[in-house]
């Protein structure tokens, strides 16, 4: 086995990437991945099972995971887009009575971010309210928050801009006064705190992406997360086909009542594994995936903590050579209570032609993003869908205009920061 895994090893290269990308030679990717030979061994353990689908690392991730994130029950999916969908579908379940979120109801949010933090409010019917966020941390601006409530008003749902916390206490506040749910979108922060609290630990339900960018990765995949154990139960309903059993993969009668049971106008005692009480999905992962995010989670804690060291390096470069950089952008800011996570750097220029400096970057080999979708309502999927917009978006089309974000993943250390803060200095013409 090791010598197989020795030679797969070195064939497919998987060394530290830090070794590989000199600056000014190499691109400096905006994120990407770091694997080694610990995720190669799971992936080839996992693939000898041939068990595909989720199955015993599935399992062990699940409940690691949910220790990690200091929740009691952790739901794997294929991407964090699945976990939006399958988080926000659960609050559409009729098992939830009054509270159930349905057709014509609102749902705060902003529209400065990931289009499929957004999209399940429009494909379950409901209508987006879309409020400003604030400069420089990025985050809602909560000061809107009672200003967008209305009678139709069912929940809240907002992602963590780059690994940064917005003001979730408030806007927790804000929710337990009007009942209203709170989804949590962590797909860029995992391990972001406020007030010493994880982020996903405020809201109802929560969601993380493990795509190759983000934090720690499975290739593709994502995961629900939630303490509340009927909001788990619909949650892998909607997950797994929407069926009403919760038997893993080949598992039966898990309940022992499997062919004792009236449902609907089905006949008496029709098999439990085939009555279904949601308009479900199968969003679930393969073991392999699993079992890479198994090893990588052991690594996540010191990925955070170089994502954390690297931003706080490229700021004090950037400082050290540009005494008068507030005159030309906001750097990363946290607001108070706030300990981020960082994804990636974001800036957003005062002056200067942000297209200009990004091109820059690029011929100068350092990757660069915009800040995901900019102003989803100037994007072409959402015209003509019905919304309602509380304000001026004066930030938001500020962040369109002027914001982009470069890397500072764990592939990356001093070298490339100091040299990312040297090329903005001269992209600036400084």
């Amino acid at each position: 086995m090791n010598t197989l895994v020795d030679k797969i090893a070195e064939k497919l290269k998987i060394v530290s990437y830090k070794a590989e990308i000199e600056p000014g030679v190499g691109y400096i990717p905006p994120s990407g991945k770091v694997m080694d030979r610990e995720d190669l061994v799971n992936l080839l353990e996992s693939s000898l099972d041939m068990w595909l689908t989720a199955g015993r690392f599935a399992k062990e991730f699940e409940k690691s995971f949910a220790q990690f994130m200091q929740h009691k029950f952790c739901l794997l999916v294929n991407s964090g887009s699945s976990a939006n969908l399958v988080a926000f579908s659960a609050l559409t379940a009729p098992q939830l009575g009054e509270r159930q979120v349905r057709p014509g109801d609102e749902v705060i949010t902003v529209a400065a971010g990931f289009p499929t933090t957004v999209n399940p409010i429009i494909q379950h019917g409901c209508i987006p309210v879309f409020v400003d966020v604030a400069l420089p941390d990025l985050g809602i601006d909560v000061s809107k928050l009672e200003a967008a409530k209305s009678d139709k008003t069912k929940a809240v749902m907002i992602a963590h801009t780059l690994g940064n916390p917005f003001d979730v206490k408030s806007v927790k506040d804000f929710c337990d006064k009007h009942n209203l749910w709170l989804v949590e979108d962590c797909c860029d922060a995992v391990g972001a705190k406020f007030d010493d609290k994880l982020v996903g630990t405020f809201g109802d339900i929560a969601t993380v992406s493990f795509y190759p960018a983000h934090h720690m990765t499975m290739g593709e995949g994502g995961a629900v997360l939630t303490s509340n154990p009927k909001l788990k139960k619909l949650a892998e309903s909607f997950r797994d086909w929407g069926r009403d059993c919760w038997c893993p993969p080949g598992k039966d009668d898990t309940c022992g009542k499997r062919f004792d049971q009236q449902f609907a106008d089905l006949p008496e005692g029709y098999d439990h594994k085939y009555v279904y009480s949601q308009v479900g999905y199968n969003l679930k992962v393969s073991d392999m995936q699993a079992a890479v995010g198994c090893s990588q989670l052991k690594k996540l804690p010191g990925f955070i903590e170089t994502r954390n060291r690297n931003t706080e390096i490229l700021i004090a470069s950037i400082k050290e050579m540009i005494p008068n950089f507030d005159e030309y952008m906001h750097l990363p800011t946290a607001l108070p209570g706030a300990t981020p996570s960082w994804f990636g750097f974001p800036i957003t220029l005062k002056k200067g032609n942000r297209k200009d400096l990004t091109v820059f970057l690029e011929n100068n080999k350092i990757g660069t993003r915009l800040l995901f979708a900019g102003n989803l309502l100037r994007q072409p999927l959402y015209k003509n869908k019905e919304v309602r917009v509380v304000g001026d978006l004066v930030n938001t089309d500020n962040i369109m205009a002027n914001t982009f974000w470069v890397g500072i993943y764990p592939a990356l250390d001093e070298r490339h920061m100091k040299y990312i803060a040297q090329k903005l200095k001269e992209g600036l013409g400084l």
